[in-house]
C-alpha cells in the first residue's frame, strides 16, 4: 500500500536510453516539493556519458549538487545514494515510502528483479517494495519484447508491479518534444495516483 504523503518516493533510474525522462521526473517531483530517493545505477552513469556526453557523479553529495544544477530546482528534499549502496535506507523494508518508479528501465534490470537477484541498490529496492506490497511502476525500455521479456514482466505484474512503458500518445497533439516528455512522464506518475503537472487528457473525439 501507498505511504502516506510526508513519506518519500523513490526514483530509480537504470541503464536503458531515455535518460531525459528520468530527468524531467527528478525535476517535476522536485517542484512539487516531493522528497525524492534518487539511485542511478552505473549503466544509467553509462548511458549519460555514452549518449549525452554527461559525466554524472557517483558521490552522493556531488550528485545532489548536479541534480540541483542540472533541474534548476531549489524546492522539495533529494536524496541520492550510490549505485551501489546496499547499506541505504531504501534497501531496507522498515524504511517506509510512497512507492518507487524505475524509469526508464532495462530489460537486465527487469529480469534480475524477476528473478529475485539483487546485484545492486535500484535492484534491492525493487524487491523491497514487491516484499512490502508498496507500489512498484517499472517502465521498460527496449522494443520490441521477445518471450523472455514478456515472461519476465509477466512474472513482476504477478507479484504487484505495475507495468508501463512509455509510450507516447498524439491525442494531446504535441508540438514539441518537451510536450512529448512531460506527456510521458505524467502518465507514468498517474500510475502512482500523482499530479505532476498540466496535462491535456482525452476528452472526446475533436470535433470538426
Amino acid at each position: 500500500m501507498a505511504g502516506s504523503r510526508n513519506e518519500p518516493i523513490v526514483l530509480a533510474v537504470s541503464g536503458a536510453s531515455a535518460q531525459p525522462l528520468a530527468e524531467r521526473a527528478l525535476q517535476l517531483l522536485l517542484q512539487a516539493d516531493e522528497t525524492v530517493e534518487l539511485v542511478v545505477s552505473r549503466g544509467a552513469i553509462g548511458v549519460w556519458l555514452a549518449e549525452l556526453g554527461i559525466r554524472v557523479p557517483t558521490e552522493p553529495d556531488l550528485q545532489q549538487e548536479f541534480w540541483r544544477q542540472r533541474t534548476g530546482c531549489s524546492s522539495g528534499q533529494l536524496r541520492c545514494h550510490r549505485w551501489n549502496d546496499q547499506a541505504a535506507a531504501i534497501a531496507s523494508g522498515s524504511h517506509r515510502t510512497r512507492g518507487m518508479v524505475i524509469l526508464p528501465c532495462s530489460m537486465g534490470a527487469v529480469g534480475r528483479i524477476a528473478a529475485g537477484v539483487a546485484t545492486d541498490l535500484l535492484e534491492r529496492a525493487a524487491d523491497v517494495h514487491l516484499k512490502e506490497g508498496r507500489p512498484l511502476v517499472i517502465c521498460p525500455r527496449e522494443t520490441p519484447w521477445n518471450l523472455v521479456h514478456l515472461r519476465n514482466l509477466t512474472t513482476l505484474a504477478e507479484a504487484g508491479a505495475r507495468i508501463t512503458p512509455p509510450v507516447p500518445a498524439w491525442y494531446h497533439q504535441p508540438t514539441t518534444i518537451e510536450e512529448m516528455v512531460d506527456f510521458l512522464v505524467i502518465r507514468v506518475f498517474d500510475a502512482l495516483g500523482f499530479e505532476l503537472g498540466t496535462l491535456r487528457r482525452w476528452s472526446g473525439p475533436i470535433k470538426p
